[in-house]
């Protein structure tokens, strides 16, 4: 059984309205909870959270591709929200994914704050008497990890919406925004092509070894002995550092990689033969393909001397997704990861974002400004940098906004230098170095390295630190006004 929230105040419950928070604290937890603490109060904006969060939550449990409601979901699965064992409230999920980015926190911390931090617990709406006993941790991974991107966006749009109310912005009021990209590190190890065939390998082992005790897969049963032997192989390519002068450790290599992966293709097909479903075999055939592909690719570079096109580069053998990206920063050569790109308007809200799977910041343009606009009607201007120009996205901009700051490559013709001249073009172009602080702010919120390993997670972690920065955000414009409130209120009763 799963509610929204809990309602009915019970004997030791405290209202989460009248939570206190120490305004005269710096740290992270009493500002997030103060933003969270002003989205409850506001109840207009809490009934629209909490009708998301009851509408589309359940949805990152429907097959994928499905596009029937989370109702319909629901009743096909036989899941009633109201049968079973009690469960987390909704409310109380949404506080804990906040925090968890908020914060830039592991799971452990996380479930040490549900279980022993009394601001943090008041505010998910526990009682200090009958629930004293927290959250197990598995439960708080699982729940958190319900969320999906495209729920998290529309929930920040709620909440940037309540952020502009507090700054006192009236309905339909211009907006003018700034526009940067940056790149969003993966759990990864610096790529080359032995330890990427090592990670294939390694891993193909493995899935042989589960499967000759599921399967009874006949060639496999000494596979630990097998993985010994590739991990020496591995290690004494690595230090024989003069690929050149000592060619016959990497010939043992490279043979034992591709008999490795010979032996596997054959368990495939006898498992076949058997009747074994294909999508229980997909695995193993991916990272067999993945093996012999790697040892390619060994001896080819390292054997024959070719130069491999980037084309044909893998990066990651378990965040297959991962990037090189040279962006051309001061000592940071390259950056492995994924490219996303945000808007942020002149209030520090961030407003969209996009990840650059495969793109460019040429390419990207007019798909972000025509998103931002749709979800913002009231943004009438926006600023890059010289890396996103485009003939294209200028005659794009050109017609979304009034005040399109985007400055051309190269050499300017006459009337690039009247456009770039004119007052409202300057201006922008000096507001916008002020989007590497919101970028420095979503680091700090957990875009600093993403440890997940699928694009989902990746996309659901983004989505969470936008809609944890904007709270915190909200959070530290009230914790000021409580500030001021409190040094004036000192100031009166010393005179």
């Amino acid at each position: 059984m799963r509610v929204a929230e809990n309602n009915v105040l019970c004997l030791g419950q405290v209202d989460i309205d009248d939570v206190e928070l120490d305004a005269r604290s710096r740290d992270d937890v009493p500002a997030a909870l103060q933003g969270i603490q002003f989205l409850h109060r506001d109840k207009d904006v809490l009934q629209r959270i909490l009708h998301l969060l009851s509408s589309d939550l359940f949805r990152s449990a429907e097959p994928e591709g499905d596009s029937r409601g989370a109702e319909e979901h629901r009743k096909r699965n036989g899941i009633d929200p109201n049968v079973g064992r009690p469960g987390m409230s909704l409310w109380s999920i949404l506080v804990l994914a906040i925090l968890k980015q908020a914060l830039n926190c592991d799971y452990d911390r996380l479930h040490d704050l549900a279980c022993q931090h009394l601001a943090v617990r008041r505010m998910m709406g526990l009682s200090d008497v009958f629930e004293q006993g927290g959250f197990s941790y598995r439960t708080i991974v699982r729940n958190v990890s319900l969320f999906t991107a495209e729920l998290l966006d529309e929930i920040n749009q709620v909440v940037v919406q309540a952020g502009h109310q507090l700054k006192g912005l009236g309905s339909g009021q211009p907006l003018q925004a700034r526009c940067d990209s940056f790149v969003v590190e993966t759990d990864v190890e610096y790529p080359t092509d032995v330890r990427l065939l090592w990670d294939a390998m390694r891993s193909l082992l493995r899935l042989m070894g589960t499967w000759q005790a599921a399967f009874g897969v006949a060639g496999w049963r000494q596979h630990r002995q097998l993985m010994k032997a590739g991990q020496r192989l591995y290690g004494r390519v690595r230090i024989a550092r003069q690929y050149k002068k000592n060619p016959q450790h990497v010939r043992r290599y490279v043979g034992f990689a591709q008999q490795m992966a010979e032996r596997a293709q054959e368990s495939l097909a006898s498992l076949r033969e058997r009747g074994v479903e294909e999508d229980k075999l997909r695995t193993g055939k991916d990272l067999a393909g993945l093996v012999e592909k790697l040892a390619d690719q060994v001896d080819r570079r390292i054997l024959q001397g070719e130069v491999i096109p980037s084309a044909e580069k893998i990066y990651s053998v378990f965040v297959p997704f991962t990037r090189w990206c040279a962006k051309g920063k001061a000592g940071v050569p390259v950056e492995l990861g994924v490219p996303v790109c945000v808007v942020e308007d002149e209030h520090q809200f961030l407003l969209s974002y996009r990840i650059m799977w495969t793109e460019s910041d040429v390419d990207l343009v007019p798909e972000i400004i025509e998103e931002t606009k749709g979800k913002y009607p009231e943004l009438e201007g926006c600023s890059f940098d010289k890396g996103f120009w485009s003939p294209r996205g200028k005659a794009t901009l050109g017609r979304l906004l009034k005040n399109a700051v985007l400055p051309k490559k190269g050499r300017l013709s006459k009337a690039d230098r009247k456009r770039e001249g004119r007052e409202e073009f300057r201006a922008g172009r000096k507001a916008h170095p002020a989007v590497e602080s919101a970028i420095n702010n979503l680091e700090q919120r957990g875009l600093d390295r993403v440890r997940e390993k699928s694009k989902a997670g990746f996309a659901r972690t983004v989505a969470l630190s936008m809609l944890a920065a904007n709270v915190h955000r909200i959070g530290m414009i009230v914790r000021d006004r409580e500030r001021e409130r409190l040094r004036r209120t000192g100031l009166r009763r010393a005179a």
